[in-house]
């Protein structure tokens, strides 16, 4: 089905319910049953086969690109080389999250120590991201409990430039961006955002858990084990993230002495700055979109956040190098224990149920998407204020031009 948007979402749509006859146990139903069941030999398949392929292209990297005589093509070469090594490492930390869900083996151990290995490889505290995750699953789209990427309302938007609220006479005069500060702010969060978000979880809902102690030292942090975030008994498990990253920066540290530091750069930490750009990217647009409603708490329910979220198209390289990961999401908010490799047949028998409420938008280029979610989704509103709490939605609001009209699949 094919939906035109212009400034407002659909009159179908408008309200962000679902189908009341349609449930979880509805949608299970429609889905074949192997789907649900990780397999060891693909699990196996795609590990082995993106760490070797990792390994294989540092090392040619490292032999290869330093005997290419000319300087300028050296460069252009390295520049390459970070960019695919970018993608590639991005894959594995796609595999260390399916590990997170425990999707990627039958078993909890495999996954969990597999997970560890992999995303204290890529700096990334797996078990404390994964409890923070978890949460974001639970609680997706509900703008007082979620994690990740929750908007403000127009009030609390307000209250962060208030510098200019005494001479603005409504928000969208003082919400016009110039096209290059609108570019900054994207290069911002795609170099800074990954980082950002593990030291202060800075997407978080203003009144979930993780900001009521955001003055204290890293008290919202991924890094500290009596964080906001996590209940007591997982102390000690985020002191074992700790320490795979520990591990982690002191075999980087051994592996400069023998290589150099401009070496150290240029094979692994130019292709993490490339890890830290997709991360932020596909998360952002998975759940920042003009046409994707949030809730409030009290209108809030499991399925009606987990359907609003947006599948985005990333061709070949999403599909075999980033495991679906965008192509196939809001799956996976519906059962995040399903293997990615089952995404797009589960998807496929669900699109017929969930009719108009399965969104996608595979027709704009990646980098269009991001200019469009920063330009049209500045904050929250609901479409009827004078609702019933428990019956409001709140819709994307963005600056003074109409957002253009577009084509968006569903």
């Amino acid at each position: 089905m094919s939906l035109n948007y212009s400034s407002h979402p659909s009159a179908e749509t408008k309200s962000g319910s679902i189908n009341k006859n349609v449930s979880i146990q509805t949608l299970r139903n429609a889905i074949p049953a192997h789907c649900f069941k990780p397999l060891y030999r693909w699990g196996l398949w795609y590990l082995f086969r993106d760490v070797a392929l990792m390994m294989g292209v540092m090392a040619s990297a490292y032999h290869l690109i330093p005997m290419i005589n000319s300087s300028i093509v050296r460069f252009v070469i390295w520049i390459l080389y970070g960019y695919l090594e970018g993608l590639i490492m991005t894959g594995i930390w796609v595999l260390g999250h399916e590990c997170g869900h425990s999707a990627l083996f039958p078993a909890e151990s495999p996954n969990h120590v597999t997970g560890f290995l992999l995303h204290s490889f890529l700096l990334t505290p797996y078990f404390a991201w994964r409890s923070s995750h978890r949460r974001h699953h639970i609680y997706a789209n509900n703008v007082a409990k979620d994690h990740t990427y929750v908007p403000p309302s127009k009030e609390e938007y307000l209250s962060r430039i208030s510098s200019f609220k005494q001479n603005a006479k409504n928000v969208e005069d003082i919400i016009e961006d110039s096209p290059l500060y609108t570019l900054c702010r994207i290069i911002l969060q795609q170099f800074a955002g990954w980082p950002t978000y593990l030291v202060n979880n800075i997407t978080a809902s203003s009144g979930s858990l993780s900001k009521a102690h955001s003055k204290k030292f890293l008290g919202t942090s991924h890094f500290r084990p009596s964080s906001s975030l996590f209940r007591p008994e997982e102390a000690n498990l985020v002191i074992i993230s700790d320490l795979g990253i520990g591990a982690m920066l002191a075999l980087l540290w051994y592996a400069g002495q023998f290589v150099g530091t401009k070496s150290l750069f240029l094979l692994y930490f130019q292709p993490y700055l490339w890890l830290n750009h997709w991360i932020v990217a596909i998360t952002y647009l998975h759940h920042t979109h003009p046409a994707l409603p949030k809730y409030d708490d009290d209108s809030w329910s499991f399925i009606k956040g987990a359907t609003a979220t947006v599948d985005r198209n990333l061709g070949w390289t999403g599909k075999h190098l980033l495991h679906d990961v965008a192509d196939y999401h809001v799956i996976h908010h519906l059962f995040p224990h399903m293997p990615f490799y089952y995404g797009e047949e589960a998807t496929k028998a669900i699109k017929p149920i969930l009719g108009s409420y399965y969104r996608e938008d595979k027709s704009h280029p990646f980098i269009f998407g991001l200019w469009e979610s920063f330009t049209q989704c500045q904050y929250v509103e609901p479409d009827d204020p004078d609702a019933d709490p428990g019956e409001q939605t709140l819709w994307y609001k963005g600056g003074p031009s109409p957002p253009p009209v577009y084509s968006m699949r569903r």
